[in-house]
């Protein structure tokens, strides 16, 4: 959408996510990614175990780094 000069656009509509709001993603992600290494593992298709693991550890990481900064 294009603006005159000068004008400013609205403020968006809805809510705005914040930190706790992504924490919380990332927790909910881990969680899956565990559920999807355990169904990987059990039913002999790797590679949702590959893909579970690595959306586990990139959660864990996106964590611990929320936590040192």
């Amino acid at each position: 959408m294009r603006y005159r000069i000068g004008e400013q656009p609205e403020i968006p509509a809805g809510t705005l996510l914040d930190q706790g709001a992504f924490a919380g993603i990332a927790v909910l992600s881990c969680l899956i990614g565990l559920g999807f290494v355990f169904a990987g593992l059990r039913s002999r298709h790797y590679w949702l175990t590959i893909w579970g693991s690595g959306l586990s550890l990139s959660s864990i990481g996106y964590l611990a780094f929320i936590t040192l900064t």
